[in-house]
């Protein structure tokens, strides 16, 4: 299940994140985070300027309100998002699953 939580206009969530995939694509949920697939490598930051850069686009929220909390160097990370609810996050895993 995937774990999301919510306080003050905000959610924070964890992503597993496999970059040098054929796709950009939500991949369903992994150990309590949202897997999210990148074409983008892991080197240079570019894997997490394309996960930033790709949930805004899902979300249809600017990207200035995504931000990693946590994991720059990992493939699990939190997330944090201002201007979305719990409920926009969890409607993602059901629409790509």
């Amino acid at each position: 299940m995937l774990e999301v939580q919510e306080r003050e206009g905000t959610v924070i969530f964890s992503v597993r994140v496999q970059p040098r995939a054929s796709k950009d694509e939500v991949a369903g949920e992994m150990g309590g985070a949202l897997k999210v697939r990148l074409r983008a490598p892991a080197v240079e930051d570019r894997a997490n300027e394309a996960l930033v850069e790709f949930l805004a686009q899902l979300l249809k929220t600017p990207r200035s309100a995504v931000r990693i909390q946590s994991g720059e160097r990992s493939r699990t990370k939190r997330i944090e998002i201002h201007g979305v609810t719990r409920q926009q996050i969890l409607a993602l895993l059901m629409q790509e699953v």
